[in-house]
């Protein structure tokens, strides 16, 4: 399992066994993960223009206890270059992502079917974008373990988001839409060295936003897909990802509202390399 946790990308861990150990043993799935990633990103539909970024990425996360962590911290053009789109613009981005057990909690096995696990699923988003202001986004919501056919054990989420920050939308200070947030692992391979090739990914759809779309040129909703296909051995995660967006950050494709012209929907390409600790 462990092998299968270390090396993840973008995902929200919870590939757990059943709640019903936590009546004899509440540490029984602890494990830990911090991987070290030189990731490049090409033809990203990331709002103002930032396309093409190399970046840093730590990534962190793992069960301990009625606690299952996952989240990212990217240090954007780490290198400094001017042909960086991020020259100039965004330093960091974030993500952090804490569920807490409510079976951990309650002692009890509380699985129905398919939903192996139920969770009090937390979430921060935070990032800057220089002169068109900052991002802080905080949610809170449910969340569970469900068995999906083919794919296992995945993870998903339903959270109402409060907007701290905003880049100057009229959201800012209020509780404004939802995301849906679902993430799956599945090795794919496994070779007689021990090392796998897995096909992993996330969905994130956020939703109702009414305050954002107040403004011109955002939108109610926004859509990123990932499809990721990664080698895996127990020093080393290698892959490529293609990701897809529509509206990305709720700002509307193709709008020059905001002083720039968005190009926030298509498809993206990314490349990284993982050290894993």
């Amino acid at each position: 399992m462990r092998k299968a946790l270390l090396g993840l990308t973008l995902l929200t861990t919870g590939l757990v066994a059943n709640a019903e150990h936590y009546s004899q043993d509440i540490n029984k799935n602890d494990d830990l993960f911090f991987n070290f990633k030189i990731m490049h990103g090409e033809d990203q539909k990331n709002p103002f223009g930032q396309q093409d970024d190399t970046y840093l990425e730590l990534e962190f996360g793992g069960r301990k206890g009625i606690l299952d962590l996952y989240g990212y911290v990217d240090l954007k053009n780490f290198a400094g270059s001017t042909d960086d789109d991020s020259y100039g613009g965004d330093n960091f981005f974030a993500e952090i992502k804490p569920r807490f057990s409510i079976d951990g909690m309650t002692g009890k096995d509380l699985s129905i079917g398919p939903f192996k696990e139920w969770y009090i699923s937390t979430w921060i988003k935070a990032g800057d974008s220089g002169a068109f202001g900052g991002l802080w986004h905080n949610g809170i919501g449910l969340g569970t373990d469900v068995e999906v056919p083919w794919f296992g054990t995945t993870g998903l989420s339903l959270l109402s988001t409060y907007k701290r920050e905003d880049f100057g939308s009229s959201a800012e200070g209020h509780w404004d839409g939802y995301s849906l947030q679902w993430n799956w692992f599945k090795p794919l391979h496994f070779f007689e060295n021990g090392s796998f090739v897995s096909y992993q990914g996330y969905v994130t759809y956020d939703f109702g936003a009414d305050k954002i779309a107040e403004d011109a040129g955002r939108t109610k909703d926004s859509l990123q897909w990932y499809n990721g296909i990664y080698w895996h051995n127990s020093d080393w995660a290698i892959g490529y990802g293609l990701k897809v967006f529509n509206n990305m950050a709720n700002f509307d494709d193709g709008s020059s509202a905001t002083g720039v012209k968005q190009e926030t929907s298509g498809v993206g390409h990314y490349f990284d390399i993982g050290y894993k600790f």
